[in-house]
């Protein structure tokens, strides 16, 4: 049994999909086929039901998941080990991040690298499901997770809370408005995420929603930040909600994004399993610390 092997089996049973995994691999999909194979004439037992879609984990599989995580986590961690070695004592945190922490992540690294020298930061991005799962197997040291309140066998405290905005076509009627009421875009098709990939968000939006009185219509899924920014510029009349720091990050002269009446905000929490341990504590203050230092610089601009 190889650690490819390995690899390539997690990560199909991650990702539920052949082809998924070989992107994320970054190795063509027939590797990815092969080494599973492999594997599983080693295992002498089918690890994956193949005539399901997506993709799904036979019993075998299902039991082989969680040892075989233990064993890349470990192989990772000794390899980060030797790679160190003589070059002092470096403590490594591995973090997981979300797409558009912007300038907020910036400053955690930055209040990092000037107070905990000795700390080096390795970053991690994958869903929000994935990262919580990969602290709970301490394959990650925490993540920045947002909207959650609480995951199983972990610590999610909040760090901060974001602004969400509405974003329009450019040539929509209210594209120069100071800010909009939910409830006057309840005739235009909604590009939101489906409910598998994000439940937590979909049920924000839909909540956010239902309080201002209508049922929103669901237009196209979203797909990625810059593909579906590009398609409410450029393709028939959508909107959607984004984080404030997504489209501070992704700018595009196709769309304009404007603030909500009343303001719509989204926790952002940071995910540990041991919150006394001292890289909880140092990553909680560098945290607090950025936190503060954009709420002051949002009065400077206000």
């Amino acid at each position: 049994m190889e650690l490819r092997q390995l690899r390539c089996f997690v990560a199909v049973a991650e990702e539920s999909s052949f082809r998924r995994a070989s992107e994320r691999l970054h190795i063509v999909q027939p590797t990815v086929t092969l080494q599973i194979q492999r594997l599983e004439r080693e295992v002498g037992a089918a690890l994956f039901d193949r005539t399901t879609r997506p993709v799904s984990l036979t019993g075998s599989g299902l039991r082989l998941l969680p040892e075989a995580r233990a064993l890349l986590a470990a192989a990772d961690r000794a390899l980060e080990i030797a790679r160190n070695e003589g070059a002092g004592p470096r403590k490594l945190l591995h973090l997981g991040t979300a797409d558009g922490l912007g300038t907020r992540l910036d400053s955690v690294l930055g209040h990092l690298a000037e107070h905990r020298p000795d700390v080096r930061v390795e970053l991690h991005e994958a869903p929000s499901w994935l990262r919580l799962q990969r602290v709970r197997d301490r394959t990650l040291d925490a993540t920045f997770v947002r909207i959650y309140e609480e995951y199983r066998d972990l610590t999610l405290t909040t760090v901060w809370w974001e602004r969400l905005v509405v974003v329009l076509p450019v040539g929509h009627p209210a594209a120069n408005r100071p800010a909009l009421r939910l409830e006057e875009l309840r005739n235009l098709p909604l590009r939101l995420v489906n409910r598998a990939d994000n439940p937590a968000f979909y049920d924000l939006i839909l909540g956010f929603c239902q309080a201002a009185g209508f049922e929103p219509l669901l237009g196209k899924p979203f797909t990625t930040v810059q593909n579906t920014l590009a398609e409410i510029g450029f393709g028939d009349p959508t909107w959607g909600i984004f984080y404030e720091g997504a489209m501070q990050a992704n700018p595009s002269s196709l769309v304009t994004h404007l603030p909500t009446d009343p303001p719509l905000q989204a926790r952002t929490s940071l995910a540990v399993r041991d919150p006394n341990s001292e890289l909880s504590q140092v990553l909680l203050e560098a945290s607090r610390l950025a936190a503060g230092e954009q709420q002051q610089n949002f009065r400077n601009t206000v």
